[in-house]
């Protein structure tokens, strides 16, 4: 049996043995979808539960008692059945009168046109027993799909926040990396800067290179006239008068090679 037949079949149960309430819930019960209800209907669901549960506590006290009445019923049907030879007997005998035999010949009759009752309302006792046992049965059921789809949307709650936090943190890490990448850009701007001042320096050495030159002429004429000045003041003139000994004791200290 399908789930949906097992709750219409519930539904009218409940319709049948709860009462005006029962309709109302057993058309509950009968739409009930454990994919879309709330927590209110999953309360509800509960309570009905609860009610049922003590519904068949009570059904299966009244069924047990019934077919204890049907047990001792047939139990003294079957003694007093078995009493009817003495009695007979002692009937015989004149040992008992008529008017007794005949009180226990209207019971004994009483008791076996009793049976049946007693049989068929411990059959129906145990019908609505078993019907109540279908509704816990179907209700505990329906409770447990709640739950599960409950816990299935619980477990899909808890992944998408999880899912979430790993995006902030990959948000976070990438801020961090944009960080990172401003701070590298500040290190090209001192790249450049460090060219821009290798640049000037270059400029600089090159100015002074063209300086160097524009200050050999300069440098050239003062050697010459200093070549000039030699040749016109010979060295001799400035000689010591120990270096002047020296050269003539041919004792002057040799010349550099």
């Amino acid at each position: 049996m399908s789930n949906s037949n097992g709750w219409s079949l519930t539904a009218r149960l409940i319709s049948k043995h709860f009462g005006a309430l029962g309709d109302r819930v057993s058309e509950a019960i009968a739409s009930f979808d454990p994919e879309t209800a709330t927590e209110a209907d999953r309360d509800r669901l509960a309570d009905t539960l609860r009610s049922a549960a003590q519904k068949l506590a009570q059904a299966r006290s009244a069924f047990n008692k019934e077919r204890d009445d049907v047990v001792r019923l047939r139990k003294l049907i079957e003694t007093d059945e078995k009493a009817t030879g003495t009695l007979a007997e002692r009937l015989a005998a004149g040992q008992i009168s008529e008017a007794t035999i005949n009180l226990f010949c209207d019971e004994l009759e009483a008791n076996k046109g009793r049976l049946p009752q007693e049989i068929q309302e411990e059959a129906d006792a145990q019908s609505y027993m078993e019907e109540l046992q279908k509704i816990v049965d179907a209700l505990s059921q329906q409770l447990a799909d709640f739950d599960a789809a409950a816990k299935k949307a619980m477990q899909a709650l808890a992944q998408a926040k999880a899912q979430r936090e790993l995006q902030e943190v990959r948000a976070d890490r990438q801020s961090q990396l944009a960080n990172l990448s401003g701070m590298r850009g500040n290190t090209s701007a001192l790249n450049a800067l460090t060219k821009r001042a290798q640049t000037i320096a270059n400029q600089a050495e090159g100015m002074k290179i063209v300086s160097d030159i524009g200050q050999r002429p300069y440098d050239q004429a003062a050697e010459i006239d200093a070549i000039r000045k030699s040749v016109t003041n010979p060295a001799n003139g400035s000689e010591s008068a120990l270096e002047r000994l020296q050269r003539l004791s041919n004792t002057a200290p040799a010349a550099a090679a």
